[in-house]
Order: C-alpha cells, then structure tokens, then sequence
C-alpha cells in the first residue's frame, strides 16, 4: 500500500506543517539559549580568572614591599659618611638622616 498525500485533508497538512515549523523553532531557541547560557558561563570563567590573578599580583607587590621595607628597617647603616670637599662651598660633613 502506498502512502498518497492527496487523500488527506488540507487543514490536516496545514496543522502537521505548523507542528513541524513549531518543532524546529524550539530547537533554534533551545540551541540558541545553551549557547548563551556557555558563552556567559565562559565569560564569568574568564573574569574571575583574571581577576583572582591581579588580586594575587597587588597582593605579591604589597607583599613584597613589606618585606623590603622590614629589611630596609633592620640594616644598621655608619650615621656620618667620610667628609668630602664640596666644590666652592667647602667642606661638610654628609649625614645620614634616618627617621626622616
């Protein structure tokens, strides 16, 4: 037995046609929406990634500046340097101001 469109009625293909229509705009926003949904979850990924790696960097920065101010703070540096002749002034002393 063969299948012949002709004996069915017109508005039977009009409401399997808008079915099929129906069922293939579904799948475009669905496809459409999973799409969203992975470029934001990208993009929230990528954000976060960067911002976790420039808070870890002002952290070693400040981190590092710590440590070198400590270390500045406990070398015990000769108060007075040798006296040197300045030109056409004579000569001074140069001092070593600390705490200034």
């Amino acid at each position: 037995m063969q299948f012949d469109l002709s004996s069915v009625e017109n508005a039977t293909l009009v409401f399997m046609g808008t079915l099929m229509f129906g069922a293939i705009l579904a799948v475009f926003v669905l496809t459409a929406g999973l799409i969203a949904l992975l470029l934001l979850g990208a993009g929230k990924l990528g954000w976060t990634l960067a911002s976790t790696v420039l808070v870890a960097v002002v952290h070693g920065i400040n981190t590092g500046w710590d440590k070198l101010v400590h270390h500045a703070s406990t070398v015990d540096v000769a108060g007075d340097f040798q006296a040197q002749a300045a030109p056409s002034t004579g000569t001074y002393p140069r001092v070593i101001l600390r705490d200034s």
